[in-house]
């Protein structure tokens, strides 16, 4: 808030500058606009189709939304607004008004100065580059000059920009194209042209793009038909050559075969066990001499028999090996009828032993071994049937893969083609379909827009107050000045004691009456400097200095007298600056502190009365150049029992030792500080000395802008 009323404070100070600006920029930018001509606006729209499912073809309507379409937006507007459109335009424009009965513009300087066969060879040169969609080479000196031609117009493709606005219409289908001109025929006929060179270049960068697409399918379409045709072909020739017909089936087939010949195998298995069990089991019930009688009496009859099973087993083999045909089965069931009729006369050839009735127990033997016999073959011609379906079968299994391979790469290599030729076919009934692009409003000529001269005038004042009051502001954050008590303190870290308020004419603020009501507040602020300094001082003495000359301190010493006689107190006013005796020039009493240092007599010195004044001759370079340190104390505690308070205005802080040698016989000392300066490097070197002391008791802010409310002093801590 403080730095706010500060920065309105050095805005006040050039107050007289914050209207002349604006008041100057306003006449001159009213001068400018005088013959601004009136302007009109036109504009035209385009259907883009893009979100108007009225203008897209239902078999290949696609649907777009959200960000995809104003991103398709914001690509049509940059096309139209490129250079390549805007160039047409302008070829248009000058060759209508190179040849038109009645032109759109007045022609330029540059114009008039063409001769007939000039004209003529520019409109070719404007016809070519037209019918080329070239632009100007600004290398070529004749096409350079026919640019400058088209800039003399205001017809190249920067100046027209910059009075084209494209937009798209809320969110709707349409894109408006909207162009100012000086007349309302240009303006029509620049967004009409415009637009139609836009769907112009548009219509053919899409057939373009949609013919190499077409191309570029269809070669793919031929390259994927080739490869899918190759691979059917591969997959032919290996079944071709390895006999392959349906391997699953086959696989399944023989699976099929190799679990029936193991189950016959394990039914073998068990058969020829219970054949054996059997025999046991009979020949357990003969003893030895009957076994030897039968077998002896039936050695020719199992020859035979013996013969018929091995012609049974062979049989059977072949049976097995033909995948259990139906002929090889009739065969051996033939065969095996005959075997039965052996068996049977076997039996009726027996000679049994009177003594043995075991007759039936002998056949019975004789049918199990020819049984058990039968199946210990089949046993073995099973396994040699499984052990070969086996290996057919294993035999299957690399073919399987190898076939898999080649039906995946035929799959892979249609899928490939189907998805092509979708393309393929979309992309040929899109070129087939006309563009959905048109223009549904044409440009006609605009109504006169409304005078911009006021607007620009009172924008122009607007514009210099706010850089005016920019400037300001800059100033004012780069100001290093201190214009107030507290700014004083803080730079400085000692205290301010009071403000002396900036006065129009010292002279008369000095003489002025304490009750005069122009010099109230000066008068005010001499009293608060004058009870801060009561309480500050330990002495009757009072050095007062500055930082550097011209700060008002002989001024102020003669108002602080005067502010002590206001309270009745008797004031020796000493001017100790031998080098500027300022306060002895404006008194010219002639008493002078030489001769009251030294101990003369100084005729007219007061005793009684208000204030008395010292003045110097101004000759002297140094202090104690006068006396000894010891009459100079004297003579201080002499004038200490007659006065109530002695002032001595002394050199500034720059004279070095002048201002020391006053500082060594007081107890106290305080500085004016002119408002609006700064505190450079060496005045802080002073400062220090000052401080370093030990009788600086603060400073007093002389020459101030001060406003309402503001503090007079300042107690900031060391």
């Amino acid at each position: 808030m403080a730095e706010g009323y500060k920065f309105l404070k050095f805005v006040r100070r050039y107050r007289l500058a914050l209207v002349l600006v604006p008041v100057i920029t306003i006449i001159i930018t009213a001068i400018l606009v005088r013959n601004l001509k009136s302007s009109f606006i036109s504009q035209a729209q385009i259907s883009t189709g893009i979100v108007d499912e009225t203008q897209q073809q239902s078999v290949i309507i696609e649907a777009v939304q959200g960000e995809q379409v104003r991103q398709q937006f914001s690509n049509l507007i940059e096309m139209i607004r490129m250079k390549r459109v805007l160039n047409q335009v302008s070829y248009l424009l000058i060759i209508h008004d190179l040849t038109a009965q009645k032109p759109f513009k007045p022609k330029s300087d540059l114009v008039e100065t063409l001769n007939k066969d000039a004209i003529t060879h520019a409109i070719a040169i404007y016809r070519q580059k037209y019918d080329k969609n070239e632009e100007l080479d600004l290398t070529i000196p004749d096409e350079e000059g026919l640019s400058r031609v088209l800039k003399s117009m205001n017809y190249d493709a920067d100046g027209l920009k910059n009075k084209i606005s494209v937009f798209r219409s809320g969110e709707s289908d349409f894109i408006t194209v909207q162009f100012e001109a000086e007349s309302p025929e240009l303006a029509a006929y620049v967004v009409n042209t415009l637009s139609a060179e836009f769907i112009k270049g548009y219509i053919s960068l899409i057939k373009a793009s949609q013919i190499k697409a077409n191309n570029f399918l269809r070669n793919m379409l031929s390259e994927k038909t080739d490869t899918l045709a190759t691979r059917m072909a591969r997959l032919k020739n290996y079944k071709i050559r390895n006999k392959v017909l349906n391997l699953t089936e086959q696989s399944k087939q023989l699976y099929a075969l190799i679990l029936d010949y193991d189950t016959k195998k394990q039914e073998a298995v068990e058969k020829t066990a219970s054949y054996a069990g059997a025999l046991n089991e009979i020949d357990a019930k003969f003893d030895p001499r009957e076994r030897s009688y039968i077998e002896s009496r039936l050695s020719k009859v199992n020859q035979s028999l013996v013969d018929t099973k091995a012609e049974l087993s062979s049989l059977y083999d072949l049976y097995l090996k033909n995948d259990l045909d139906e002929k090889y089965k009739n065969s051996y069931d033939s065969l095996r009828n005959q075997l039965s009729e052996q068996i049977n006369k076997s039996s009726d050839q027996y000679i049994n032993n009177p003594l043995s009735a075991k007759q039936e127990l002998v056949n019975q033997k004789i049918n199990l071994e020819i049984q058990m016999d039968i199946s210990r073959y089949g046993i073995n011609s099973l396994e040699n049937k499984i052990n070969l379906l086996t290996r057919d079968f294993g035999n299957l299994v690399p073919q399987e893969a190898e076939v898999q391979t080649l039906e995946m790469n035929v799959d892979i290599a249609s899928k490939e083609y189907l998805d092509i030729l979708n393309k393929y076919n979309q992309s040929s009934l899109e070129s087939g379909v006309e563009s959905k692009m048109n223009i549904v409003q044409m440009g006609v000529g605009g109504l006169v827009q409304p005078s911009k001269k006021l607007s620009l005038i009172v924008l122009s004042g607007v514009v210099s107050l706010i850089f005016c009051v920019l400037v300001l502001f800059i100033v004012f954050i780069a100001d290093s000045r201190i214009l107030d008590p507290k700014a004083l303190a803080a730079e400085s870290s000692v205290p301010v004691l009071g403000t002396v308020p900036k006065v129009a004419d010292t002279q008369k603020a000095l003489n002025s009456d304490w009750e005069d009501p122009v010099h109230n507040g000066f008068w005010a602020s001499m009293r608060s400097i004058r009870y801060e300094l009561e309480l500050a001082m330990q002495d009757k003495v009072i050095v007062i200095s500055s930082l550097g000359p011209s700060e008002g301190k002989s001024f102020f010493a003669r108002c602080l007298a005067r502010s002590w006689e206001k309270t009745n107190r008797k004031v020796l006013l000493i001017d100790g600056n031998f080098r500027s005796p300022a306060l002895g020039n404006n008194t010219a009493t002639g008493q002078y502190v030489e001769d009251f240092l030294q101990g003369k007599e100084v005729p007219g010195l007061q005793t009684e009365g208000s204030i008395s004044v010292l003045a110097n001759r101004g000759k002297e370079g140094a202090l104690l150049e006068l006396t000894t340190a010891q009459q100079i104390s004297d003579q201080l505690d002499w004038a200490k029992n007659i006065y109530d308070l002695i002032i001595i205005d002394v050199a500034a802080l720059n004279n070095g030792s002048l201002v020391r040698e006053w500082l060594s016989f007081t107890s106290d000392a305080i500085a004016v500080f002119k408002a609006g300066k700064s505190i450079n490097d060496d005045e802080k070197e002073y400062l220090s000395m000052l401080k370093e002391s030990g009788v600086f008791r603060g400073w007093v802010l002389n020459m101030a802008e001060m406003g309402p409310g503001e503090p007079e002093f300042f107690k900031a801590k060391r």
